[in-house]
């Protein structure tokens, strides 16, 4: 279903080693993902090449640069078809990971993915604001990502909260403005985390994306996260 070359050379631009399957299971994920968006809308792109490059690669590359240590709780915030916590699973087996979506059709397809892979994740129906005033979800994740969902300073909000004191919150997305970075700093601040590292990498296609790394430094105030509309309308920073 999707190039093998191309496959290993995205690869190999991430550093990382994968398990001896992960050919097999990332082109099984592919064609699953291709064949079931023809019924649910999952993701625009669906050339097997765009896949490999856009969907996968880019997922890998937090690996990369997020420390997440053997057994690490890892939480991905607006998951959608996958991108990334499916990923990195996959990557990583060890990891014990949370996919988290508000859209239900989403996670149906998640679960049928998993069963079709044999991936044991934690596939999670809940809006990330209601999630970070839960108890089984607040504070108790090593690492929380979320890649393309929403601006710096409202994703800090949704996301922060949910990371335990000593863990990071890695958000992936494209090129940040001054004007976005600037109070999505400042938001990580009052959430109880501070900014440590900031890193640019390129696709295959020559595009550039950026991971942030946010390092959970004290417990977040109760008040936090607020409502969605609050986040929206009076967004922190």
């Amino acid at each position: 279903m999707i190039s093998r070359e191309l496959f290993d050379r995205c690869v190999a631009q991430t550093g990382l080693t994968l398990p001896e399957n992960a050919f097999e299971q990332f082109s099984a994920y592919a064609g699953h993902l291709i064949i079931y968006n023809e019924k649910v809308n999952l993701t625009a792109i669906t050339d097997p090449d765009e896949i490999v490059v856009k969907h996968f690669a880019d997922s890998l590359f937090l690996l990369r640069y997020a420390d997440a240590p053997a057994g690490a709780r890892v939480c991905d915030v607006g998951t959608g078809a996958g991108f990334p916590g499916m990923c990195l699973k996959l990557a990583r087996p060890d990891l014990d990971v949370t996919l988290m979506d508000s859209v239900n059709k989403k996670l149906e397809f998640l679960r049928f993915l998993s069963a079709q892979l044999g991936v044991d994740v934690g596939i999670v129906h809940i809006r990330a604001e209601d999630a970070g005033k839960d108890a089984r979800y607040r504070e108790s994740f090593d690492v929380c990502t979320a890649r393309a969902v929403s601006q710096l300073n409202k994703l800090c909000e949704y996301c922060v909260p949910l990371v335990k004191a000593g863990g990071v919150f890695a958000p992936l997305k494209a090129q940040v403005s001054a004007q976005e970075r600037t109070p999505g700093f400042a938001a990580a601040r009052r959430l109880g985390a501070a900014a440590e590292a900031e890193y640019e990498y390129r696709l295959a296609t020559g595009e550039q994306r950026r991971i942030f790394l946010f390092r959970k430094i004290s417990q977040t105030p109760t008040k936090y996260p607020r409502s969605a509309a609050l986040i929206s309308k009076s967004p922190l920073g």
